[in-house]
């Protein structure tokens, strides 16, 4: 099983962050390091401070140089998906083809509010307007033109130049666990599924799910790399270290540790130790 860390860049410093990717990098053990895109706090106190995602993993691609690096995920809403198939590309290029695409619908009504952005008025349009969207992202960071005409979003011979290094496109990394929507979005599109926090019953009937909607589209599953987040507690290592166990017994191919702000690089080492115990 492989392992990623991920940073949420709030109630945090710029420092620490860095200096926690900083050091996963150096450790063979950790394949992938992740932020969030948000606006606002997503735990604790939403009036505290809050880094934006994008711009905060352009830099941490250039200060590292190993490890894949990406958001997850990235909420459709935020960008017009030609802007964010634009962005994709050059953050492909920067991190010199260590970039993964998170995509997800959004749903954190708070910051869209302040934020005067529309997440929709019903589930069934915002997964309209995400459908819609990944098709444009995909097809943008793999075409050399992009014709598109749907009920949200459309482009028009659009280009997207230069390309990243990653063909036909950096993997494309979709969260969530609806059974309906977003099951058969990943499905369709996406080369990484990560589920979130799931017990092993509900793993296993959502991995049955996915494995229908791939079989209406005629897509081999073990081509989706299937992930879990994990939350980590410096206090109690044992709790890490069967979680997991439990994903591997699960067969999830990797485990996506959330580490608490403020972060801490010596956590880095913690969560090493505990994934070389099993293996």
């Amino acid at each position: 099983m492989r392992y990623g860390v991920k940073t949420n860049p709030h109630h945090t410093t710029w420092d620490r962050m860095l200096a926690t990717w900083q050091r996963a990098d150096q450790i063979d053990v950790f394949d992938s390091a992740w932020v969030f895109d948000h606006f606002y706090p997503i735990f604790g106190d939403p009036d505290g401070p809050c880094l934006e995602g994008w711009t905060s993993l352009a830099a941490l691609a250039q200060a590292t140089s190993r490890i894949k690096v990406g958001t997850m995920v990235n909420g459709m809403p935020y960008r017009h998906p030609a802007v964010t198939a634009n962005m994709a590309a050059t953050a492909d290029i920067i991190s010199g083809g260590r970039f993964q695409l998170g995509l997800g619908a959004g749903w954190f009504q708070l910051e869209a509010d302040a934020y005067g952005i529309t997440l929709g008025d019903t589930l069934t349009e915002r997964f309209d307007r995400f459908d819609e969207g990944v098709e444009i992202v995909v097809r943008m960071l793999s075409e050399e033109e992009t014709t598109f005409e749907g009920a949200y979003f459309s482009v028009m011979n659009a280009r997207n130049e230069p390309k990243g290094p990653q063909r036909p496109h950096p993997p494309i990394v979709i969260g969530g666990s609806g059974e309906r929507r977003t099951l058969r979005t990943v499905a369709r599109w996406a080369d990484h599924w990560n589920a979130g926090l799931l017990g092993r019953d509900e793993w296993d009937h959502k991995v049955a799910v996915l494995e229908r909607h791939c079989a209406d589209v005629g897509r081999d599953p073990t081509e989706i790399e299937k992930s879990m987040m994990v939350r980590f507690s410096s206090d109690d290592l044992a709790a890490l270290e069967e979680s997991f166990r439990t994903l591997t017994d699960m067969g999830a191919d990797a485990a996506i540790v959330n580490f608490p702000s403020p972060h801490d690089p010596d956590h880095v080492e913690m969560v090493a130790e505990a994934a070389a115990k099993v293996g």
